[in-house]
């Protein structure tokens, strides 16, 4: 919702400016500028970003339209899903979450958190390790080694959306500027024309250098660096839950660790200490 409030922000500022200074809308459509700029950086798109990348890029920009997910509402429903998980770890011993793990969609304790449920690669984080601790074949500091090589490939793989769309945006200016050439040459070519109708021929061509710039650093650009700030706050929703992990691991009381997880949370959607034991209390 924000990122279409932005647009029209950027397009009703833009466009308002020109009309005041006396500037005319109709000048500014010109369909082979639009042709010539997005049709060579669509096709520039293809060519450099494979099939992977390419879909990981309409996903993006499909949930860059939605509000973040990694809200305080998220980091309470996983807090409290941990501390479940450690407490029945405390009480009945490792091997009683083996169901949990290995099922998770039919398991009661992933079922009360149906937020993180909805997000497959949080169960799989969440499962794996779990999976890892009850095999009992790896030490803590394997485990944690583990964990930050898995967040920093995950951070990596959504980094390649985002420096797909980084790379489109710096080249829209220079595809500008090929439209606006172009339109120069034709302008050339048109000299015999009167001098008023040489005078629309350049500003049509001057529109493709306006019109490049303006999707970079209007559009483009200010998207991917909210994909970026996405996957800022996705990398530190598995930090979080990799800090409760190893505190449970290293033998601290469940209410200890979920402390651990609260506490490597971005303070903007970090629960207050009160606010979570409050919520664990109710939760049992």
């Amino acid at each position: 919702m924000f990122v279409i409030i932005g647009y029209i922000i950027v397009v009703g500022a833009i466009l308002g400016g020109f009309l005041m200074a006396g500037g005319h809308i109709g000048v500014l459509i010109q369909p082979n500028e639009v042709i010539i700029i997005f049709g060579g950086a669509l096709g520039a798109f293809v060519v450099s970003n494979n099939p992977k990348v390419l879909k990981a890029v309409f996903g993006a920009l499909m949930s860059s339209l939605k509000g973040s997910k990694y809200n305080q509402a998220l980091y309470l429903e996983t807090l409290t899903l941990l501390y479940r998980i450690f407490n029945k770890i405390r009480q009945n011993g490792l091997l009683s979450i083996e169901g949990d793990i290995e099922t998770p969609d039919q398991s009661e304790l992933f079922k009360s958190a149906p937020k993180v449920l909805a997000d497959h690669h949080a169960v799989e984080f969440i499962t794996d390790y779990l999976r890892l601790m009850t095999s009992g074949s790896l030490d803590v500091h394997q485990i944690d080694n583990l964990m930050d090589i898995d967040i920093e490939t995950h951070h990596e793989e959504g980094h390649l959306p985002i420096q797909a769309l980084q790379r489109l945006a710096d080249g829209m200016p220079a595809f500008g500027i090929v439209a606006a050439v172009m339109g120069v040459v034709h302008t050339m070519e048109s000299v015999g024309l009167p001098p008023a109708e040489l005078g629309k021929l350049i500003a049509a061509a001057l529109v493709g250098t306006f019109l490049g710039i303006l999707v970079a650093y209007g559009f483009i650009s200010p998207l991917a660096g909210l994909l970026e700030q996405r996957l800022a706050e996705s990398t530190k929703y598995y930090q979080s839950i990799k800090a409760g992990l190893i505190a449970s691991i290293n033998g601290y009381a469940p209410s200890t660790a979920v402390e651990f997880a609260r506490k490597a949370m971005f303070s903007a959607e970090r629960p207050e200490f009160s606010e979570l034991e409050k919520h664990l209390k109710e939760s049992r």
